[in-house]
């Protein structure tokens, strides 16, 4: 299958009756800390058979469980990564889905093996799945730089979508935008920019809301921390001088714990909760004011959203590593008190262990209250759901945790199954089939097949 953009034609891959574009330029290669660029045109037929470029990023892991399925396998360097992966059954006129993947605003592909589109384009919708900057090169804002250039990046590919989805088989009057994590945090961001009006129609936030961002003091403050890893000055010409690759290892030295500073807003609250330090910022023309104040004033009312998150998100981080058995009361006091002025209270409202506590509070400031706030306070129509299937990984102990509703939304269950996987062994092939009933019946007509004042969907 051949496809006509406004850059020139691609040529794609079919498999099992659907059609596949991987690496296609919604955005000329990027000039680092500025606003993307549209695509410069080509001549002939572009192939778009196999996987380009991703973005600069670190290797990120969890010992003792594999997460390729959905961070990828790293970084595959190149200057031409401000792509987009299309899966499509062949149209016309079918409601599209634009993929935002999660990664602490750090890491992360469209091409891990738990995105693969090929499910969801046999429920009979066309999958975009968008590259985007990350890390110093998409969050970090400096002095003669761009900001929220990771926000930009979005931005451009949701335009791309609305002028190019009709080439793929795709209705671009119907668009949903969702994402998990990260992904989650920057739909609803852009669910209060001003800049994202009108290119989109749906939201889907999964373990995610409008609360993680930070403001430009505080990020301002960061930026020389990062500077002085680098050696060079504050400032986005001298970052732009040195390799990408040693501006990765100097942003991972600035964030250790002992040296990343007091991230704590006025109000005495660090928005990353200490799992990152990177996130969209507020005072540019991307995001004027907080999103969530801009979602209660109206902001996206005509975007019908869903939104949820998974009962255990933090045994991801603490499961694994022992954390959850061997943190200490004073040790789970003092890591929530560095992030939240309310410690005491908070850990005092939950139940357990004291790692099971600090898990649990966590898992609340940073993902499942979110969701239910960004829901509360959207002006339109509005859905929640909760995800409670529980891993059998860890003996049964990762639970509910963090990114694993994601093999069951794509149908991927498969790249995310074994004794060392996200979902453990034999994972429930029937969830997954009702999950991508349910986000493609929302992603068609706006209705998940539950009232908004029906409360939330649980699924497993």
């Amino acid at each position: 299958m051949e496809a006509r953009t406004t850059a020139g034609r691609v040529r794609g891959v079919e498999k099992d009756g659907v059609h596949r574009f991987l690496g296609v330029p919604y955005a000329a290669p990027p000039v680092r800390f500025t606003a993307p660029e549209p695509p410069p045109r080509w001549d002939g037929v572009r192939d778009a058979d196999r996987p380009g470029p991703n973005a600069p990023q670190p290797t990120r892991g969890i010992p003792g469980v594999d997460l390729s399925p959905i961070l990828g396998h790293g970084w595959r360097p190149g200057d031409d990564y401000l792509t987009v992966d299309v899966w499509t059954p062949g149209g016309p006129g079918l409601p599209v889905m634009v993929f935002l993947h999660g990664g602490a605003f750090l890491a992360g592909e469209p091409g891990a093996p738990a995105y693969d589109g090929t499910a969801l384009a046999r429920a009979g919708v066309v999958l975009v799945s968008v590259t985007y900057r990350l890390g110093v090169e998409g969050f970090l804002p400096l002095p003669g730089g761009a900001t929220n250039v990771g926000l930009r990046d979005q931005l451009a590919a949701l335009r791309w979508v609305r002028e190019n989805a009709a080439a793929f088989g795709g209705d671009p009057g119907v668009v949903t935008v969702f994402g998990e994590s990260a992904g989650a945090m920057s739909v609803g961001a852009l669910l209060g920019s001003p800049l994202a009006t009108g290119l989109f129609d749906r939201a889907i936030v999964q373990s995610g809301g409008a609360e993680v961002v930070r403001s430009l003091e505080v990020m301002q403050a960061f930026a020389p921390r990062f500077t002085a890893e680098l050696g060079v000055e504050t400032d986005a010409a001298a970052v732009r001088d040195r390799p990408v690759a040693d501006a990765i290892t100097a942003l991972d030295a600035a964030q250790a714990p002992e040296r990343r500073g007091d991230l704590r807003e006025p109000d005495g609250v660090d928005p990353g909760f200490g799992v990152g330090v990177l996130a969209p910022v507020v005072g540019d023309d991307v995001l004027p004011v907080a999103p969530l104040g801009a979602i209660r004033a109206g902001a996206g009312a005509e975007v019908d959203l869903l939104a949820g998150a998974n009962d255990e998100e933090m045994n991801l981080y603490l499961v694994p590593s022992g954390a959850v058995d061997a943190m200490t009361e004073d040790q789970a006091r003092a890591a929530l008190a560095a992030v939240h002025p309310e410690a005491d209270r908070l850990l005092g409202q939950a139940t357990g262990s004291p790692g099971a506590r600090y898990a649990s509070v966590v898992t609340d400031l940073l993902f499942r209250g979110p969701a239910r706030r960004i829901v509360a306070a959207h002006r339109g129509r509005g859905h929640r759901y909760e995800f409670g299937w529980r891993s059998t990984a860890f003996g049964g102990r990762l639970g509910a945790c963090h990114g694993l509703e994601l093999p069951f939304v794509f149908g991927t269950l498969t790249s995310a199954s074994g004794p060392d996987a996200l979902a453990g062994e034999d994972p429930p092939w029937a969830l997954a089939d009702e999950m991508v009933a349910v986000w493609t019946a929302f992603a068609r007509t706006g209705d998940p097949g539950w009232g908004p004042d029906d409360g939330p969907r649980r699924f497993g």
